[in-house]
């Protein structure tokens, strides 16, 4: 059996080195080959091409690499046209994969796609595109399978295989304990993991910091960076903020750990928060066009994955987007801020709140913990593992049904945008 990759985002590289690892531990006659990264490569994935090298996300550098995107698209077909391939896995990395996927189903060769694009959130007329380019989805969120399904799509829930990596991570416990014995609670910030979200939310962070060490002295911050290139270009900002800032890079997950709460860029990051069960402010910021973009098109009230996951209607009903602060909004299990502006103040409030009210931080500790224990299990990747050799083995659907790593996600009762 031959599976063809196509994985363009570095941490579609990391889920789909997974799956191929769970591939093979059930078949290890199975054939990877295609795109992605060098884990994928490390996992046994016959490389093509390193797609991950290319992950962009803005249009002028999609326009500068065009020509390649185009040239990969033709050895793709060149592939499919002379090689027994029995299905297509896309992940993610949608702009290029839909390509990707014509020419798979061009040839007749069924196509999964693990962790679909959001068009419930942005786009849903896009389902026209899914549904005669993708023959399988495989959700990440608990609410999207129920979306697909009642649009005609074969889809299962198997939940977010982000969980299976936070369930295996090393960290330096030594490190945690030392960060969370000193005296004053610690209050991590997280400016993200691209440079660009670093500038632009970076000074938001350190803000909030100033506002809050003037309500509450007995606190400290430490700011987590991916790598020392983002410390190096921040250190100027973060000396002249004048704020006592602990630095660290390659550290979030110890940082996590040690947090009393913590101030975060929205993404992924959310998730490996609620993992480590931690009071969170969101914040994003955007530019105003941007802003004015999304209330038209946004679909859905948050931009949380994990406000998303805990709600019951998803659905946004006001034209006006999400303002925690609104009297009248629907509360959230993390604080969200998407901005064009500097909501620093707002969010410095939000952090007092949870250190002089130990009531209200506890609280929100539980609603975490009851949200980790239904929705954040490992699992995901066996599942999906289940799922695709149901169908190429079998030739029939399957459930994302118990494995060896526990029981099946919990469906989620929740309405979806429509």
């Amino acid at each position: 059996m031959r599976i063809f990759f196509s994985v363009g985002e570095p941490s579609g590289d990391l889920h789909g080195a997974n799956l191929i690892r769970r591939l093979k531990v059930r078949d290890p006659a199975i054939q990877c080959v295609g795109f992605g990264g060098p884990k994928m490569q490390g996992a046994g994935c016959d490389l093509h091409f390193d797609l991950t090298s290319l992950a962009v996300m803005f249009l002028a550098a999609v326009l500068k690499n065009i020509r390649l995107f185009f040239r990969l698209i033709a050895q793709a077909n060149h592939y499919f046209e002379n090689h027994q391939v029995d299905a297509v896995v896309l992940i993610d990395y949608a702009g290029f994969n839909w390509w990707i996927a014509r020419k798979a189903k061009k040839h007749g060769i069924p196509v999964f796609f693990y962790g679909v694009p959001q068009v419930w959130a942005w786009a849903p007329w896009r389902i026209r595109k899914i549904r005669k380019l993708v023959d399988h989805v495989l959700c990440k969120l608990p609410f999207e399978a129920q979306w697909f399904t009642a649009r005609n799509c074969h889809a299962t829930y198997v939940g977010h295989p982000y969980f299976d990596q936070l369930a295996s991570q090393e960290y330096d416990s030594a490190l945690v304990e030392r960060i969370a014995g000193k005296n004053n609670r610690l209050i991590t910030l997280l400016p993200g993991s691209r440079d660009q979200e670093v500038r632009n939310i970076l000074p938001i962070l350190l803000d909030t910091a100033k506002f809050t060490l003037q309500e509450d002295e007995t606190c400290r911050f430490a700011v987590a960076f991916y790598n020392e290139r983002q410390r190096q270009m921040s250190s100027k900002l973060i000396a002249e903020s004048e704020v006592p800032i602990e630095v660290y890079v390659g550290k979030t997950p110890e940082l996590m750990q040690a947090a009393y709460a913590c101030v975060a860029c929205s993404g992924s990051v959310s998730l490996e928060l609620l993992h480590y069960r931690k009071p969170t402010v969101i914040v994003f910021k955007v530019r105003r066009w941007v802003m004015v973009a999304q209330a038209f098109l946004l679909r859905v009230k948050f931009i949380t994955l994990v406000n998303l996951i805990a709600a019951k209607d998803i659905r946004r009903r006001k034209f006006r987007l999400y303002n925690p602060d609104d009297p009248s909004a629907e509360p959230c299990v993390m604080p969200e801020y998407l901005t064009a502006g500097n909501p620093s103040k707002k969010v410095a409030q939000r952090v007092v709140g949870w250190l002089k009210n130990n009531q209200s931080h506890s609280e929100n500790v539980a609603e975490l913990d009851g949200l980790a224990q239904r929705y954040a299990q490992p699992g995901a990747t066996s599942r999906a593992a289940d799922y695709l050799l149901g169908v190429l083995c079998d030739g029939r659907l399957t459930e994302g049904g118990r494995d060896d790593e526990g029981s099946p996600p919990t469906e989620q009762a929740t309405e979806v945008a429509t």
